[in-house]
């Protein structure tokens, strides 16, 4: 009691008593503590398959429904950032575990959607009988997918691309590799990692219909959320809900956007490696609110002091090795890395010799070659989608990049076009296509653009605002031409972001035909040629062995462009493009 009593006088005295900001912020925490935590007792209460299968289009419904669909999201984002963290770190590290770690991404990122729900959702529902955290885990896994892989590689290329000389600082400081992690690559890519989270939440938003509307045993889950409530709308054209749930949207993302992203943009701009002072700093009305504090300020210190503990523990810390030392270590981790490959290789040759074999005598052959060129039709839009991205959104994002100011406004406004279902605007295009006798083989494309273009256009603007500002200015100092500015120096300094944003784009690309060529509004529906199509008619229709070919033949098309085209250019960007 005593000593308690001399720590508040101490505190007393030194002026660290609250004040009305600390009075303020502790409120607005604690409010949104309380929205989450009512949420989360709602995710855990009973059910009974087939009780979930109503949604009220109220409009007073969608607070409720607003609060369940971002807590799945944060959860998706929380577990998105943990994958991130450990296997994009492990792949950029070691080259054996990078040669597997990176192309099960480029595999997991083409299936859709749909082919991970139709695989998980009675494995959750079965772990978790009679109760609602079953379908809540299986619709956190499935925007879990949305997320996780745009993040992965983005962290795993900037990881690649840390200049040299603070590797070599590292070195000098004798850091453990727990400490790199924490004091190098952490740092070094937080700005790229926080456009690429933006996306990522974006991202979910484009799939939450899909994540919250679950079919399972032939009967339809419709979990409390915006993403059910747009599936009853556009499924009863109600046009009225509909611009209710995009008001709500609207609102959702911009209190996010200044309660969670801006106030870390604002945070992680002290990482950019910069050696002169910027122009403009971002700020954040969060931020400065808790400058102006004096309790939370003590207490930031004080949890800052402790991180640093827990990242400099003894148990964390490397002893020097001698040469034999790393020599020995060197050869195991190659050993061990080759029989990782070899082990994964045997198991997916493995995998794919049992499914071909058990799909092969369920389905005629004359199917392979149609899914086939169904697939070759598909990789057609996906390749002209990309291509748009490019010629649209590179000359874009790196203007907006290289303008902190501009940046500030075009940061909440892209996240909302980002995050806004581009298949809303689908019903308009089943109007106009049948009303003006359209082809919708052709305009299927733009559909898919809405719903990829994003991936480009974040990543590049992430490359974009970390470029140096002294390579700037001396490009100014020297008087450098536009096109040869361009050329020597933004569009290299963006080209390993660009790459990122493009391998994601197109699987956000083949993820988009999904739903892209099959279009409805009420009793309206408009079926394009192509893979996309296929798997949702076939998943529609229960046929899962169907479906199941679909998927894989989209992963395989996917891995082998993959493979062809987009992986060079990825050892390109790391190897010739590096910021040293």
């Amino acid at each position: 009691m005593f000593s308690l009593r001399n720590t508040f006088m101490t505190v007393y005295k030194g002026r660290l008593y609250p004040n009305y900001w600390d009075m303020i912020a502790l409120c607005l925490a604690l409010s949104v503590i309380s929205l989450l935590a009512w949420n989360a007792k709602q995710m855990a209460v009973p059910y009974h398959l087939g009780q979930l299968s109503s949604i009220s289009l109220e409009p007073s419904a969608l607070l409720g429904y607003s609060l369940r669909t971002v807590l799945r999201m944060l959860l998706a984002m929380l577990l998105s950032l943990l994958f991130t963290f450990v296997f994009a770190t492990w792949a950029a590290k070691s080259k054996s575990a990078g040669r597997i770690i990176i192309p099960i991404i480029d595999v997991l990122q083409s299936v859709p959607i749909l082919g991970f729900l139709s695989i998980t959702v009675v494995g959750f529902i079965e772990l978790f009988p009679n109760s609602m955290l079953g379908p809540e885990s299986a619709a956190i896994f499935a925007i879990f997918t949305s997320q996780a892989w745009n993040m992965a590689l983005g962290f795993y290329q900037t990881v690649r691309s840390v200049p040299a000389e603070l590797k070599e600082a590292a070195d000098m400081f004798h850091l453990s590799a727990w400490q790199r992690f924490w004091r190098i690559d952490v740092p070094f890519s937080m700005p790229g990692l926080l456009w690429n989270m933006m996306m990522s939440m974006s991202a979910g938003w484009f799939f939450v219909v899909a994540s919250e509307a679950i079919s399972v045993s032939n009967q339809q889950i419709l979990l409390p959320g915006i993403g059910s409530y747009i599936a009853v709308a556009i499924n009863s054209a109600n046009v009225p809900a509909i611009w209710y749930a995009i008001l709500a949207m609207l609102v959702v993302i911009l209190l996010y956007d200044q309660l969670l992203f801006r106030p870390l943009i604002a945070w992680a701009d002290k990482f950019k490696a910069e050696q002169v002072a910027q122009e403009r700093e971002v700020h954040s009305w969060v931020v400065n609110m808790l400058h102006r504090t004096r309790m939370l300020r003590f207490l930031g210190n004080k949890m800052s002091r402790l991180f640093d503990t827990f990242v400099n523990a003894k148990i964390f810390l490397s002893k020097p090795e001698s040469y034999t030392e790393i020599a020995r270590k060197l050869r195991y981790e190659k050993w061990v890395g080759w029989m990782l490959t070899a082990i994964f290789f045997i198991v997916l040759i493995a995998a794919i010799l049992f499914l071909g074999n058990y799909i092969f005598r369920m389905v005629p052959f004359s199917e392979f070659t149609k899914v086939l060129g169904l697939g070759l039709i598909t990789a057609t839009r996906v390749f002209v989608v990309v291509i748009l991205c490019t010629l649209i959104w590179v000359p874009i994002g790196v203007w907006v990049g290289l303008r902190p100011s501009v940046a500030e406004f075009v940061q909440p406004t892209a996240q909302f076009l980002a995050a806004f279902p581009a298949y809303l605007l689908y019903p308009l295009f089943v109007v106009v296509i049948i009303k003006y006798h359209m082809n919708i083989e052709i305009w299927v494309t733009l559909l898919m653009f809405l719903g990829a273009q994003w991936y480009v256009l974040f990543n590049v603007i992430a490359g974009a605002s970390v470029i140096p500002k002294d390579l700037l200015q001396a490009a100014d100092n020297f008087g450098v031409s536009s096109w040869l500015r361009w050329r020597r120096l933004l569009l290299p300094a963006v080209f390993p972001y660009y790459i990122t944003g493009a391998i994601t784009a197109v699987g956000g690309a083949w993820n988009a035909s999904i739903v892209a060529e099959v279009v409805r509004w009420g009793d309206k529906k408009l079926v394009a040629t192509g893979l996309g199509a296929y798997i949702t008619e076939n998943s529609d229709a229960s046929n899962f062995m169907h479906v199941a070919l679909g998927v894989g033949m989209m992963c395989i098309l996917v891995l082998v462009l993959n493979r062809l085209i987009w992986r060079p250019l990825y050892v390109l960007a790391e190897e010739q493009y590096q910021l040293e």
